[in-house]
């Protein structure tokens, strides 16, 4: 993700709130830079995706133009007007800069008049990776249990340079495990798109980087006639009796069809190519269906689900490398797979879905975390205790 780059010098920062159009304008001066982007969770239209949240969106102006951009969602604590301002993925601000707080002290001063007494961020900043072969190593051998225990392939300046500064200026790096919401994954796993060069990858280079298993697997779909297509809107009932029987299955709680219907609604008036809906069959037979977003060079794998089965049609395959491929037509730099744990341990049930996202011979990136700044530390501390006793 890039963020916007300021000349210091230009003078102090302000910021204020803005509507949905400057946020917007903003995000689209990001993205028609070579390697600009922005999260989806910083687009305005996510706001209505998140209608248990007050929304706002704040612009940083220097000079008479907009600098900087967020999208803020407001908590409200039981039964009194004070609020965690949370900016899920953001800002969208200069994060290479050396002087952080001219950012983020006169955020803090407008979030407090707002009546937030803690703000939670989450810098889209890399802090560092793992290649796809240093994991599978990893996961082979006994002694190592996780990510972190393995030497990263790349250690990021700028993400260092992001925990140095928070952490010197009083933030709290949080861990996505507890607190008043389980947060943004901080590993995540990527398929580059384009050579460290800057080159787009062509759909051989990318297969070619796939391990044998999932090349396997896509020709196998291929062979068996698994074919994919775009779904409307109207296709979303599908998916979800899919994502429902998948949640069953997996053991996890199912978001409800109108979640997707908003979110369908939303980022697809926002933008004409936001998101995706993908439908993988098998001889008529729905096998697995998946949500595909885009802001700018940087593609995400949303939502997922796929049927019991006919697993051996390999439709979970199928559906990803069109993914894949659409996301190489569209001149994305990055097809994000989302979430993963720092696992590595083959006893931990989760070492399963690193295995599926390394197959794909991608890389493993660790953000810079989510971090807090309590603006009024009673409150902040009794709204922690309250959402970790709820959660």
């Amino acid at each position: 993700m890039t963020s916007p780059v300021v000349d210091p010098a230009a003078g102090a920062l302000t910021v204020r709130t803005i509507t949905a159009e400057e946020h917007l304008a903003f995000i689209r001066s990001l993205t028609a830079r070579d390697g600009g982007s922005a999260s989806f969770l910083q687009t305005p239209a996510w706001a209505a995706v998140k209608p248990e949240w007050t929304a706002e969106s704040i612009g940083w102006v220097g000079g008479d133009a907009i600098v900087g951009a967020a999208l803020v969602l407001y908590r409200q604590l039981p039964r009194v007007k004070r609020y965690l301002a949370y900016l899920p993925e953001g800002p969208l601000v200069d994060w290479s800069s050396e002087d952080l707080p001219a950012w983020l002290d006169p955020m803090a001063a407008h979030l407090k008049a707002k009546g937030a007494f803690g703000i939670r961020i989450g810098p889209p900043v890399v802090t560092r990776r793992w290649s796809a072969a240093q994991i599978k190593e990893g996961i082979a051998d006994d002694d190592v249990h996780s990510l972190t225990s393995l030497p990263p392939t790349e250690r990021d300046q700028v993400g260092a340079g992001v925990v140095s500064q928070l952490t010197e200026a009083g933030w709290r790096p949080q861990s996505v495990a507890g607190g008043f919401a389980a947060g943004q994954p901080q590993y995540n796993f990527w398929i580059p798109l384009v050579d460290p060069m800057g080159n787009p990858r062509s759909e051989d280079d990318v297969l070619r980087a796939m391990n044998q298993q999932w090349r396997r697997n896509i020709k196998k779909a291929a062979k068996a006639g698994v074919e994919v297509e775009h779904g409307t809107r109207a296709d979303l009932k599908a998916f979800h009796e899919l994502y429902a029987h998948t949640a069953t299955r997996d053991h996890f709680t199912p978001r409800p069809l109108s979640y997707f219907e908003t979110m369908f609604d939303a980022l697809g008036a926002e933008e004409p190519d936001r998101i995706r809906l993908y439908l993988a069959r098998h001889e008529g037979d729905l096998v697995a269906a998946t949500i595909w977003i885009r802001v700018g060079v940087h593609t995400w794998y949303s939502y997922g689900a796929s049927s019991t089965e006919k697993r051996d049609v390999r439709g979970s395959n199928a559906v990803q490398w069109q993914m894949i491929r659409d996301s190489l037509a569209a001149g994305a730099h990055v097809y994000d797979l989302r979430g993963i744990t720092d696992t590595l341990d083959s006893d931990d049930s989760h070492v399963g879905l690193i295995q599926f996202k390394v197959g794909t011979g991608g890389e493993a990136v660790e953000y810079a975390g989510e971090w807090d700044l309590p603006l009024n530390k009673p409150i902040y501390k009794a709204f922690d205790l309250y959402m970790k006793r709820r959660g």
